[in-house]
């Protein structure tokens, strides 16, 4: 690092003149007023994958419903998901839970403060575990998140890619480095503060940066270089054809498996238009596959597009009448027969959420 001092003075530096700019200028986020472990547990769970705006309505509504950790894991994990319903990543809320009920009946309900026994629980990697175990109960744990990484690069000029897997490790060890033993909490929020409100991915603000006389990225002129990335292949796309089955003014909703994308969630039955397949057949045949239902198509809803992490889904709907058959699940894990104006009372996927109104006034407008 550039200067006459030795690298551990320079890191002292760097370190009280960071948490002195957090102090300073943080942001009035209601997970900094606490030292609560299950409220910092959840923020964190909460902010991984998912921007601070968003996050902030449901932080709150969630410990409204589950003011303690105990009151989560009595709950039933549909009342979970349906107070999570639209923030998305729902395998997070699954183990929350599974995680809270762990605690409760092996840890007496107290969030555990070592490492072995809070990294085992489900959902707890080695973020989530340094960052509660850090902020909540003061343990030496370096926090290495998104924002972290890209603060790291620019200081160090580090080479490896920031979405490679295997470049962890150098952030991690870089991160242990400065991290400050006698305030990891203030540190930890610190760094990551400095990414996101000044160390941005684009136009950084390198002039209020209080650490900026430190970063090498700026020192050579480099910053728009850092971080390094490795180029994401192209998103996929699937073509997916969905059927909403009336049947006597109540309409057919599956449950999914538990496991895997949107586990446990509430949706109408369809699946994946097959090559040289029409969408209207491929509603069709996925209902019966699906269900054993034999069904009609009575009209076209609409077309819904939809972005996962991962790959994008365009979504034609259907509004089906039933024809014959008896339920008999073939992937769902459980089904129901409901009143459109019962649809709030179930966890959807935010898709589904999309054609919810053009579905209530089709159906109103059928009806009359």
């Amino acid at each position: 690092m550039p200067g006459k001092q030795s690298p551990m003075t320079e890191f002292q530096s760097l370190r009280q003149s960071l948490i002195s700019w957090y102090l300073a200028n943080h942001r009035d986020l209601p997970w900094r007023k606490t030292t609560n472990p299950y409220h910092i547990w959840v923020s964190e769970v909460m902010l991984q994958q998912t921007q601070v705006d968003t996050v902030l309505p449901y932080y709150r509504r969630f410990l409204k419903r589950f003011a303690s950790l105990e009151r989560l894991a009595r709950a039933d994990l549909q009342a979970v998901l349906k107070v999570w319903e639209g923030l998305g990543y729902y395998a997070r809320a699954r183990n929350l839970h599974r995680a809270a009920g762990i605690i409760l009946h092996h840890h007496h309900g107290i969030v555990p403060d070592g490492w072995e026994d809070f990294r085992k629980l489900p959902g707890v990697g080695d973020y989530i575990a340094a960052a509660v175990l850090s902020i909540a109960f003061e343990k030496p744990y370096s926090v290495v998140d998104g924002n972290v990484k890209r603060v790291l690069a620019r200081l160090f000029l580090v080479e490896n890619p920031v979405n490679q897997s295997t470049s962890i490790k150098i952030f991690k060890e870089a991160a242990d480095r400065l991290l400050s033993h006698e305030d990891p909490a203030t540190f930890n929020q610190a760094m990551m503060e400095l990414g996101a409100m000044v160390c941005k991915p684009q136009q950084p603000l390198c002039s209020t940066c209080p650490i900026q006389r430190m970063c090498l990225a700026y020192g050579t002129g480099r910053v728009g270089e850092y971080p390094k990335k490795l180029k994401r292949s192209p998103t996929p796309q699937f073509k997916i054809a969905v059927g909403v089955v009336f049947k006597n003014r109540r309409v057919l909703i599956t449950r999914r498996k538990p496991e895997g994308l949107l586990g446990g969630l509430w949706e109408f039955p369809g699946g994946k238009i097959q090559n040289n397949e029409n969408a209207k057949d491929a509603c069709i045949r996925e209902i019966k596959e699906e269900t054993n239902l034999s069904v009609g198509v009575d009209s076209h809803l609409g077309r819904i597009k939809h972005a996962y992490t991962h790959f994008k889904i365009v979504m034609d709907v259907y509004c089906c009448s039933y024809i014959s058959g008896k339920v008999k699940l073939n992937g769902p894990a459980d089904h129901r027969w409901i009143k459109l104006d019962k649809l709030d009372d179930y966890p959807f996927p935010k898709a589904n959420h999309k054609f919810f109104a053009e579905l209530k006034q089709f159906a109103a407008s059928a009806i009359g």
